[in-house]
């Protein structure tokens, strides 16, 4: 089982972390949760069944090669990301000392898990397992046959370990020289301590190095062996003291009872009713996911920063990290500033001092516990900047931001997969307006650009010019006028790229011209890279977030565009599933040529309501929702990325979603329960009621907007924010008038001054 640490605390840690505690007498939505929803996929692992609190670092799951891995190897006591893999392991056994090994494959049966809790029994080693955990550290329960002699094993997967005749205490080494600690002392002293070395046992305390492991061995008529430990990126000694403050002396039930409760207070935040418990299982599930990043790495008020590598106090504002925004600033920033929009305006802050932290003050890509990895095309999280300060929070220094977000698109090249600065490609797109894309058979002579990634013209360039949107809203409400005008008119530049015979954003050579012959489907080598990324040419035709209005001009008007939407869903793959997949393997979920298993396609859905026909949102959400997600082992169609895919979900099943992070406005679709009551805090609730729902009454015939009619299939965010309700008549078949004028369809940006 594979365990991530969660780096919180409880009482005054816990709360500026931004979880609560609570209890209800009622069923409780963690009931609902299934964690094992999309363990198998068609080719990724979308998902691991994770033992974890909201945003915490310890974070656990079963250690296998996949859901139907038929061993067991070992019990990991951490997974600081799931690019990682095991930090640490353990191994409880009982049998010959010949076969003690580093980490020991177990056949297993039983396993039962939940967010808060974990066991399993090993049934060839009659051993039982149990785990409950808190933020920082956690609790395992081994129940041995007491007759014969019993073993655990504390391995290092690079680094050492020490027993003291009280704990055993090390390090092991992640990428870019970072260090995760660990303290780990068992409740009964063992019988004696020894080295595993070359698979074989010899004296000493101390082993290092790869596989580093210290055995500990406990006589016979020992029948359970309580393990705790701590893990702390700071040292031993913080490790020691987490393990102190959150389970010296806490039984296994305490541990997860108050782990329950911390679940249930962060799932309750959103109450529906109406549909099956099968539903709801999908939807807090989904929700589930959403917690599992960023990760609050803040310990006793200080931290460590892979970015200067150096311990920092945090002054009273927890440290988060480990966030992909290229997959989470679609919609699970988003979520985040409607559920706890205090934790959104710490995470961003955190962002903040990462700048502060980095020898380029460049607003971060992917943050992780080992620092910012830089990978995936644009630099996206600006998105989130400008989202959450045009929704309101402002805990968080908007000037540094902007700054930062402005060199990580202006200073740093803008070539994929890569934080060195910018470059010849990146001053040709400021000349040029676009990514130049190589010609047949031309070889890539710019350094920056990655060997596999590619440079994805047509990907970065439609990117990025959402991010100088992005930067533009933020210049003109700092009354930067000359950033302003500047950056809203590189917000245009994906007409650079618009094929207007085609209707498709098509790769140009550095001459200006359209990259010939081409396939819109399979043009690219591996993912598209070579021109697109992780997906073809027809989900990046749509990928204008912020200037939907002016694609559907581009594109001959709407009655063209929604043509063309359609044509995107009936879109044969154009080989078998074997070769497309083999090419395409992120662009599964398909729908035609719809991916529903890939972030950027996750708007596409909504865009009928900017075409004057909302009622095929209506029909599409629905669909897909109950095509992709669902309560079984396949239930997730892709990479679901730590609660980028499941925001999606989370929303649609409200029954609205934003569509352009940075425009405080939300589409409507069609929810899939009767009612939905979100928590705003401060007394606030925000509720959807869909009348007379059902599977077949999926089309909205009218609407109220607190109390007001509305014909609009959008809403903005001052008027759900403020609390308030969105009443839905729903019927089985499709109101075309409702929300089709011109005049109701959402906002776009801004023309060109």
């Amino acid at each position: 089982m594979r365990f991530i640490p969660s780096i919180r605390k409880f009482g005054l840690s816990l709360m500026l972390c931004g979880i609560a505690t609570g209890v209800s007498a009622q069923k409780q939505p963690v009931d609902y949760v299934n964690p094992y929803i999309g363990s198998i996929s068609h080719l990724l692992v979308p998902t691991f069944p994770t033992v974890h609190l909201p945003n915490s670092l310890l974070r656990v799951y079963p250690n296998r090669s996949d859901y139907t891995g038929d061993l067991l190897k070992g019990f990991p006591v951490l997974v600081a990301t799931h690019r990682e893999g095991s930090i640490f392991g353990l191994s409880p056994f009982q049998g010959d000392e010949k076969k003690l090994k580093p980490i020991i494959s177990f056949s297993y049966d039983q396993e039962k898990l939940t967010p808060y809790s974990y066991s399993v029994y090993l049934d060839e080693q009659q051993t039982e397992v149990r785990f409950g955990l808190s933020h920082q550290s956690a609790l395992y329960e081994f129940d041995f046959k007491p007759e014969n002699p019993s073993y655990l094993v504390v391995t290092s997967g690079n680094g050492a370990l020490k027993w003291d005749g009280k704990a055993v205490a090390g390090f092991q080494q992640i990428a870019n020289n970072t260090r995760v600690f660990i303290y780990l002392k068992p409740d009964q002293a063992p019988e004696s301590s020894s080295v595993l070395q070359d698979n074989k046992l010899t004296g000493g305390a101390e082993a290092s190095g790869k596989n580093a492991s210290v055995v500990l061995k406990f006589g016979k008529g020992t029948k359970t062996v309580r393990v705790r430990y701590g893990i702390s990126f700071i040292d031993e000694a913080q490790a020691q003291k987490n393990l102190e403050r959150e389970v010296a002396g806490a039984d296994l039930k305490t541990l997860q009872e108050k782990g329950r409760q911390i679940w249930n207070e962060s799932l309750g935040k959103i109450a529906v009713s109406g549909n099956s418990d099968n539903e709801k299982s999908i939807f807090y599930t989904s929700l589930y996911r959403t917690f599992e990043r960023p990760v609050c790495i803040s310990e006793d008020g200080r931290y460590y920063s892979a970015f200067d590598r150096k311990v920092h106090s945090d002054n009273g504002t927890p440290f988060f990290t480990d966030d992909w925004i290229w997959d989470s600033y679609r919609a699970h920033h988003p979520l985040r500033i409607l559920l706890d929009p205090e934790k959104e305006e710490n995470i961003l802050n955190s962002f903040v001092r990462m700048t502060e932290q980095m020898e380029r003050p460049w607003w971060p890509t992917f943050p992780d516990v080992a620092g910012d990895g830089r990978k995936m095309n644009s630099n996206h999280g600006v998105a989130s900047v400008i989202d959450a300060h045009r929704k309101g929070l402002k805990g968080f220094d908007l000037e540094k931001a902007y700054l930062a977000c402005k060199g990580a698109i202006t200073e740093k090249t803008l070539s994929p997969w890569s934080g060195k600065p910018a470059g010849k490609l990146d001053q040709f797109y400021k000349e040029h307006g676009y990514i130049p894309a190589l010609k047949e058979g031309e070889k890539e002579t710019n350094p920056e650009v990655h060997g596999f990634e590619k440079r994805q013209p047509v990907a970065v360039t439609l990117g990025t010019a959402y991010d100088e949107w992005c930067l533009s809203q933020l210049a003109k409400d700092l009354g930067k006028t000359d950033d302003y005008r500047h950056f809203l008119k590189q917000s245009y530049n994906y007409r650079n790229l618009f094929h207007p015979e085609t209707g498709f954003f098509h790769p140009k050579d550095s001459d200006g011209k359209f990259i010939q012959p081409f396939d819109y489907v399979f043009s690219g080598g591996i993912g598209a890279r070579d021109y697109y990324d992780e997906n073809n040419a027809w989900t990046y035709r749509w990928d204008v977030q912020h200037n939907v209005k002016d694609l559907i001009s581009l594109t001959g008007g709407s009655e063209k565009f929604v043509s063309a939407l359609d044509e995107m869903f009936a879109a044969p793959l154009g080989k078998s599933k074997y070769g497309f997949y083999a090419q395409l393997p992120d662009q599964t979920g398909n729908v035609g040529q719809f991916t529903m298993a890939n972030e950027p396609s996750l708007h596409i859905p909504y865009l009928y309501n900017y075409a004057g026909q909302p009622w095929k949102t209506q029909k599409r959400i629905r669909a897909l929702l109950n095509q992709w997600f669902r309560n079984d082992l396949m239930g997730i169609p892709g990479d679901e990325d730590g609660g980028g895919l499941t925001s999606f979900v989370v929303f649609s099943y409200m029954g609205f979603y934003p569509v352009t992070p940075g425009m405080p406005v939300y589409n409507i679709g069609s929810p899939m329960f009767d009612k939905v009551k979100m928590d705003l805090g401060n007394g606030k609730f925000f509720e959807v009621e869909a009348v007379n729902n059902s599977a077949e009454n999926k089309y909205i015939q009218s609407a109220t907007l607190n109390g007001k009619t509305w014909s609009k299939p959008w809403f903005p965010h001052t008027e759900l924010i403020s609390g308030g309700k969105l009443v839905l008549q729903m019927g089985p078949k499709a109101n075309r008038n409702w929300g089709a004028s011109v005049n109701d369809a959402p906002p776009s940006a801004e023309k060109m001054e």
